[in-house]
């Protein structure tokens, strides 16, 4: 006999509970052949990219020398990278190349990519042509520009001196060694980037662009009206990661220069190695990961922010 109380719960509420167990059990069988193809990569991270960036955290609280037991410092080593004199000079150094390269690394993917694009032939030849930097293996990409950037037999002094320029030292001088990795450096990426804004470019629909030229509107009147309003979400992101990549800058300087001349070109990046694997401090090494983390979380936060409250402005 089925109580007034069961008769107002309807008849799911007869309906018997399934064991956690036998819930999992289907699952993993409608899923298990995924989840086992997912499984190399889940272990390939965790092994080396989750466990070491965890164990990072720990290590900022030791003292730890490779074969010795850790000691625990609690905030020593915190103290130490911020008194570092050398701290400041590798800060203001990643500043600059994170400024020069968003100045000169954001415009020129973008100009490049709608470039390409409003191109009505030579497409395909020109994405090939921008996106080869990319597959040149690294130290054929190094070893070309510390040719160009010779001073004495390099192609770019020789390009300088036959237009009656002055050469310059390039790597040499502190004065341009930073602007001289930015310009390697932008040559080198922007590839990627440019090619990412045509796929975007791809998606806009060719009637915009069809209904503008019969309205009489020019290049810059689409590009304005049509191209970039319809790229605004895709430079967001890519301007996001682009600030990422170049506050973590180090492969450049360590190859190119070694931080120099005079520091000219040291990074945060770059000492945090340094500290790791030239002076064995691997405790300060993980502080300043720490640091450097917080600060470029902390970026990101504001930079999504304040892009959320534009977009709401602009809406």
């Amino acid at each position: 006999m089925i109580s007034v109380k069961d008769q107002q719960l309807g008849p799911m509420s007869l309906q018997p509970v399934q064991p956690f167990g036998s819930i999992l059990r289907k699952k993993l069988s409608h899923y298990g052949m995924g989840l086992l193809f997912l499984l190399p990569a889940f272990a390939f991270y965790a092994i080396f990219q989750w466990a070491p960036i965890i164990y990072n955290f720990f290590l900022a609280f030791q003292n730890f020398i490779p074969g010795l037991p850790a000691e625990w410092v609690g905030l020593a080593n915190f103290r130490r990278v911020l008194g570092d004199s050398l701290l400041p000079v590798a800060v203001k150094n990643t500043l600059t190349f994170t400024g020069l390269a968003l100045l000169i690394g954001f415009i020129v993917p973008l100009v490049t990519g709608i470039t390409i694009t409003e191109l009505r032939k030579g497409r395909s030849f020109f994405r090939l042509a921008i996106y080869m930097p990319n597959i040149i293996p690294a130290i054929a990409l190094y070893v070309m520009w510390l040719y160009l950037f010779n001073p004495a037999v390099g192609l770019l002094n020789q390009i300088l001196n036959f237009f009656g320029l002055p050469g310059s030292e390039w790597l040499l001088s502190p004065k341009t060694a930073l602007v001289s990795l930015v310009m390697m450096s932008t040559w080198a990426n922007f590839g990627t980037t440019a090619v990412l804004y045509m796929a975007s470019l791809s998606a806009i629909s060719e009637e915009l662009y069809e209904a503008a030229e019969i309205d009489g509107a020019g290049v810059w009147k689409r590009i304005r009206h049509i191209t970039l309003p319809a790229l605004r979400p895709t430079i967001l992101i890519l301007l996001l990661m682009q600030l990422i990549f170049t506050m973590q800058v180090m492969q450049e300087p360590m190859v190119m220069t070694g931080g120099g001349p005079n520091n000219a070109t040291m990074t945060v990046m770059y000492m945090i190695y340094n500290y790791a694997f030239v002076y064995a401090e691997f405790g300060k090494a993980g502080a300043l990961g720490i640091l450097l983390f917080v600060f470029l979380l902390l970026l990101s936060l504001v930079y999504v922010k304040g892009s959320h409250l534009v977009e709401k402005e602009v809406r």
